[in-house]
């Protein structure tokens, strides 16, 4: 796929500057493959940042599939509040959710530590409208995470694994996120405010399991000195200090405009730092900026739900790029539901192998005719495998001293390839049956004998609502041997 003069350049660049210090760090990177909760639940008190109203989060044990549910325990009835990107309402210097009027505001620390520790399932309570700001990062959610202990679930993860290119680019901004396929994943960020207080910076995260809680969890938010008093004034940090967060210094200001400041924000002795810092605070990183919009950015992709599979590169992102990058994501995945389901690892260039097929397909021996699935477009293109043996039950009866499989059977593969790329998306597959309406210009053009392995091709002709055409083509040894024009509703089975 083309990604333009911007989005080539914005690759090659990370490509240069994100290469691991160790070369063999991008190769050991492990895939978890089952769900995962935490032993016993833990509580931590503080402030929030922008309500500045006290809180208590309390990190509870969730079953399979529970993803992240923020449940506010000081609202009559304790409301949950999924936390996905469908429930953002608000991104104005942090990430909001709401349901039905409640609201939880600047989730993405607290979300950053859980999609860092790769913890799939947890209930968040919480007794006020926002979570403790604690230090302004993500560790002391981390450790609390690790101190109550991780539990394997029997479920196996469901990873959104990226096949093809999503971007986002907003050029007014000249803000740039992409999303690359890969075996595992990694994220790296570049940031550059055009400001001298800060300058460029970059940083990339390349295994979650070794580098997210020593490397990433403690950074820490930051904003400009020009930004404080007007972010005092509209109200949005009232649970913000010099303790909190990091404050660049981008201005000069005199000694009476530094006191005056100092009163909005209730703190005394405020001083124009040498390192660049307001007071003097020490960086924990030389680029804790970077680490810390990496961070926010983790915390914005849990919002989508599932755990990522793929490279993200991201040059200057926020919270408002950041969820419409992940909206991208959801269209994605919401297209291709179906091997979100049932694939959780890839294989040898499976898509679907047979245990997966046998969850979709409701045929069973001995008319199961399709083994695996290794190719698939959605509503586009899918190939199929079939190998054909000499114990398959119709060469008992069909011309047994010249064994050939039957062409109705070879259509019948091809329906039930056709099939599978119809239900792709479907809410109720469990429920659902695909009737075959048509067959068209069906032609044998060469036997299909033991031993073949038989690779069916479908691709998409017209789809409106339930009905699908598409054309298939079966070959063997890269000879055709039929092809057909196919016809195909979805019905439900009460039906």
């Amino acid at each position: 796929m083309y990604l333009g003069h911007q989005h080539v350049f914005l690759t090659l660049q990370f490509a240069s500057h994100f290469l691991p210090d160790n070369p063999a760090r991008s190769n050991d990177y492990t895939m978890l493959i089952h769900q995962r909760s935490i032993q016993k639940e833990v509580s931590l008190c503080g402030t929030g940042l922008h309500t500045g109203e006290k809180c208590t989060i309390t990190f509870k044990p969730a079953p399979v599939n529970y993803g992240y549910r923020f449940v506010r325990t000081d609202v009559e009835n304790s409301p949950e509040i999924p936390a996905l990107i469908d429930n953002v309402v608000d991104v104005l210097r942090g990430t909001t959710i709401a349901l039905n009027g409640i609201k939880v505001h600047t989730t993405e620390h607290v979300l950053g530590a859980l999609y860092g520790l790769q913890i799939d399932n947890c209930r968040i309570e919480l007794s006020g409208p926002e979570p403790p700001v604690m230090d302004g990062s993500s560790h002391p959610f981390a450790e609390a995470l690790l101190a109550a202990g991780f539990k394997e679930q029997d479920e196996p993860k469901n990873y959104l694994v990226i096949d093809e290119t999503i971007e986002y680019h907003d050029a007014a901004k000249s803000v740039d996120i992409v999303a690359l396929p890969l075996d595992s994943f990694r994220i790296t960020v570049m940031v550059d405010y055009k400001n001298p207080a800060l300058g460029s910076q970059h940083s990339g995260l390349f295994d979650l399991d070794k580098e997210f809680v020593k490397e990433f969890s403690s950074s820490r938010t930051f904003c400009f000195l020009s930004e404080v008093e007007g972010l005092a004034n509209q109200g949005i940090i009232k649970g913000g200090d010099i303790d909190n967060a990091i404050v660049i210094i981008d201005k000069a200001m005199q000694d009476e405009e530094l006191a005056a400041l100092g009163k909005t924000l209730g703190k005394e002795n405020l001083l124009l730092g040498e390192n660049g810092i307001l007071n003097n605070r020490e960086l924990r990183f030389a680029n804790e900026p970077a680490r810390h919009k990496l961070l926010d950015l983790l915390g914005d992709i849990a919002l989508l739900g599932m755990p990522l599979q793929a490279q993200v590169l991201a040059a200057r992102p926020g919270h408002a790029s950041n969820v419409e990058f992940v909206r991208q994501l959801k269209k994605y995945a919401d297209r291709n539901k179906l091997a979100r389901q049932y694939q959780h690892e890839k294989k040898a260039g499976v898509i679907f192998d047979i245990n997966a097929i046998q969850k979709i397909l409701p045929h069973r021996y001995p008319f199961l005719l399709i083994d695996k699935i290794v190719e698939f477009k959605l509503d586009e293109r899918i190939v199929s495998i079939k190998n054909v043996t000499i114990n398959e039950p119709f060469f008992q009866g069909h011309f047994p001293g010249n064994p050939i499989m039957p062409g109705v059977l070879i259509l019948e593969a091809m329906a039930q390839t056709g099939g599978i790329m119809m239900l792709n998306g479907n809410d109720n597959i469990q429920e659902s049956v695909v009737y075959f309406m048509g067959i068209d210009k069906a032609r044998f053009r060469k036997p299909v004998l033991p031993g073949d392995t038989l690779v069916i091709e479908a691709v998409v002709t017209n789809r409106r609502r339930n009905v699908c055409q598409f054309d298939a083509k079966a070959y063997v040894r890269g000879e055709l041997a039929c092809e057909a024009s196919l016809m195909a509703t979805i019905v439900s089975k009460n039906k």
